[in-house]
C-alpha cells in the first residue's frame, strides 16, 4: 500500500495517543476483525498517519485504527460496533479534500471505503448509473467509454464519486452541467447506528420527485457528519457531437471577468469558462511547457452540434473582442484539448512549483456573478499588499474561484499570514452576498465563517438535524458545525 505524504509524523503520533478512549480495547478491535478479517484492520502508525490528513494545510490527525470494508453489510456491522462502544467514525475516500475533512480530531475508526469499487445498474436509456465509494470519476468515465455517455462533474482531482457527493463537489463543467447536487439522484447511506438508508427509496432513480423531504440533498454536502455514503446513483449526460476549446488573454482581471459575465448574460451555453490570473498563467507555462501570454486569461470550451458550436464561438468571440481580449487560440483536436485542460487541472502542482519545498493551501469562495469583477480585483490587491504568493484560478462561470496560497511551512508567521488572508477572503465573499466555500466544503477551517454565513437559527437547525441522525455525535466529529 502506497503511503501518502505526512505533515509532521511526530505531532501525528502524539495527538493520536492523547485522543485514545476507553473503547479502544483489543476486544473491540477483535470485533472489527471478525467482520472484515484481520488483514482489513490496521493500527500501524504509518497507515493511521496516511489516513489522518488530506491535501489541506491542516495538521495530521490520525485515527486510532483503519478498517477496509468490502460491502455495505460490512459497513453496517462495523458502524454498529462503533456505535455500541461510542467510537467516532471517520469516512475516507481518496483523501483529496482541501479542508481537513478526514482528520480524526477525537481519534476513532477510519472507514477506508476504497475497496468497495463496483459500478452497477448502468441504464443508458435513462442516463443513470450506480457506483460505490471506491469508484473515481476517471474510472467511471473509462467504464462509460463507447456508450455515448459521460459523467461531467470534474473537480480536477480523480476523487471518489461518493466522496464528491459528500462534499457537494463541482468543477470546470459545472457552469453547463451542474454540481454534484444536480447530478445525484439517490444515495445509499449507512447511518451511525448501522441502519441502511436509501434517500430516495431502494432502487429508485426518477429524474425528479416531489415526494417527501429531499433526503438526498441533505446528505450531499454533509461531509461525512451524518452517515457513510456507500452507493450513489448518478445522472449521466450524452457525449456532445462537437467540442472546441479556446484560450484568450486580457489586459486586466476586470476585462476577463467582465467578458465572463457578458457571455453568461448573452445566454451562450458555454461548457467551461475558467479564469487564470497572470501569476497562474506563468506557473502553468513553466510547469506544463506552454507558451501562452502571462496575462489574465480565460480557458473556454464549447459543446454541442457542429453548427451550434460555431454559433457559440462566434458570439463569445465578439464579446471577448469588445473587452480587449486577444484572438482565440484554438484547441480543436482531442490531443490539444487534453493538453490544455491537463494544464488547468495541474494548476495546483504548477503553483507549488513556484517555491519548491513550500506547501500550498487552496481556499475557495463563491459570489453572485455580478459581484465577481469586484471581488477578484479586491482579492488581487490584497495578495499584492500582503506579499503572499497566491495564484488565482476559478470556475468563474459560477462566480467561484480559488486562491492557491503558497507558504513556508517552517515559518509560523508566514502560515499565520496565509490563514489571515483566507479569513479575509471568506469575509469579503460574505459581504458581497456570497458563500465562504463554493465547492471545497467547511471541514475544519471554515466553521466560524459558516456561522456568520447562515446565522444562528440556521446553525441551530443544522445541529438539530445532526442530533436526530447522530445522537451520540460519532460521525466525523469536529467538522462543519
Amino acid at each position: 500500500m502506497a503511503l501518502r505524504r505526512s505533515f509532521g509524523s511526530v505531532a501525528c503520533r502524539a495527538y493520536s495517543r492523547g485522543a485514545s478512549k476507553d473503547w479502544l480495547t483489543e476486544n473491540f478491535l477483535d470485533s472489527l476483525r471478525a467482520v472484515v478479517g484481520s488483514p482489513n484492520v490496521s493500527t500501524a502508525s504509518a497507515v493511521r498517519e496516511q489516513h489522518g490528513h488530506d491535501e489541506s494545510m491542516h495538521r495530521c490527525r490520525p485515527p486510532d485504527a483503519v478498517v477496509w470494508p468490502q460491502n455495505v453489510e460490512h459497513v453496517s456491522l462495523l458502524a454498529q460496533a462503533c456505535y455500541s462502544r461510542g467510537a467516532p467514525i471517520i469516512p475516507f475516500g481518496t483523501g483529496t479534500g482541501l479542508e481537513g475533512g478526514v482528520g480524526a480530531v477525537q481519534g476513532g475508526i477510519c472507514f477506508d471505503l476504497t475497496q468497495m469499487d463496483q459500478i452497477s445498474d448502468l441504464n443508458p436509456e435513462d442516463f443513470t448509473v450506480t457506483v460505490e465509494p471506491g469508484v473515481t470519476r476517471k474510472t467511471l468515465n473509462n467504464f462509460l467509454r463507447g456508450s455515448g455517455l459521460w459523467f461531467p462533474v470534474d473537480p480536477g482531482a480523480d476523487a471518489s464519486l461518493c466522496g464528491m457527493a459528500a462534499t457537494a463537489a463541482s468543477g470546470t463543467n459545472a457552469v453547463r452541467y451542474g454540481t454534484m447536487r444536480q447530478n445525484v439522484l439517490n444515495l445509499q447511506v449507512v447511518l451511525p447506528d448501522g441502519k441502511v438508508l436509501h434517500t430516495a427509496g431502494r432502487n429508485r432513480r426518477p429524474r425528479k420527485s416531489a415526494a417527501g423531504y429531499h433526503l438526498t440533498g441533505l446528505f450531499v454536502g454533509s461531509e461525512g457528519t451524518l452517515g457513510l455514503i456507500t452507493q450513489a446513483t448518478l445522472r449521466l449526460h450524452g457525449v456532445p457531437e462537437a467540442t472546441v476549446a479556446a484560450v484568450c488573454a486580457f489586459p486586466s482581471v476586470k476585462e476577463a471577468v467582465d467578458s465572463t459575465v457578458q457571455v453568461l448574460q448573452a445566454g451562450i451555453p458555454v461548457a467551461r469558462i475558467e479564469f487564470l490570473d497572470d501569476v497562474m498563467m506563468g506557473a502553468c507555462n513553466r510547469y506544463s511547457n506552454l507558451n501562452y501570454a502571462e496575462l489574465p486569461t480565460l480557458f473556454l470550451e464549447f459543446h454541442g452540434s457542429e453548427h451550434g458550436v460555431a454559433e457559440q464561438v462566434q458570439a463569445a468571440g465578439e464579446i471577448v473582442k469588445s473587452n480587449g481580449g486577444s484572438d482565440f487560440a484554438w484547441a480543436q483536436e482531442q490531443e490539444a484539448r487534453n493538453q490544455l485542460w491537463s494544464a488547468r487541472h495541474n494548476a495546483w502542482y504548477a503553483a507549488l512549483a513556484l517555491r519548491p519545498g513550500w506547501k500550498g493551501y487552496s481556499t475557495d469562495v463563491c459570489v453572485p456573478i455580478s459581484r465577481l469583477p469586484e471581488i477578484l480585483v479586491e482579492t488581487k490587491k490584497d495578495l499584492l499588499e500582503s506579499k503572499i504568493i497566491g495564484p488565482i484560478v476559478g470556475h468563474v462561470g459560477d462566480g467561484n474561484f480559488h486562491c492557491l496560497l503558497i507558504h513556508d511551512p517552517e515559518d509560523e508567521g508566514h502560515r499565520r499570514s496565509v490563514a489571515d488572508f483566507a479569513e479575509r477572503l471568506g469575509k469579503r465573499a460574505l459581504a458581497m452576498d456570497g458563500t465562504c466555500t463554493g465547492e471545497h466544503g467547511v471541514g475544519l477551517g471554515k466553521r466560524q465563517l459558516l456561522r456568520e454565513e447562515v446565522g444562528e437559527v440556521a446553525l441551530a437547525t443544522m445541529w438539530q438535524i445532526k442530533a436526530a441522525l447522530d445522537p451520540k455525535h460519532l460521525m466525523n466529529p469536529g467538522k462543519v458545525l
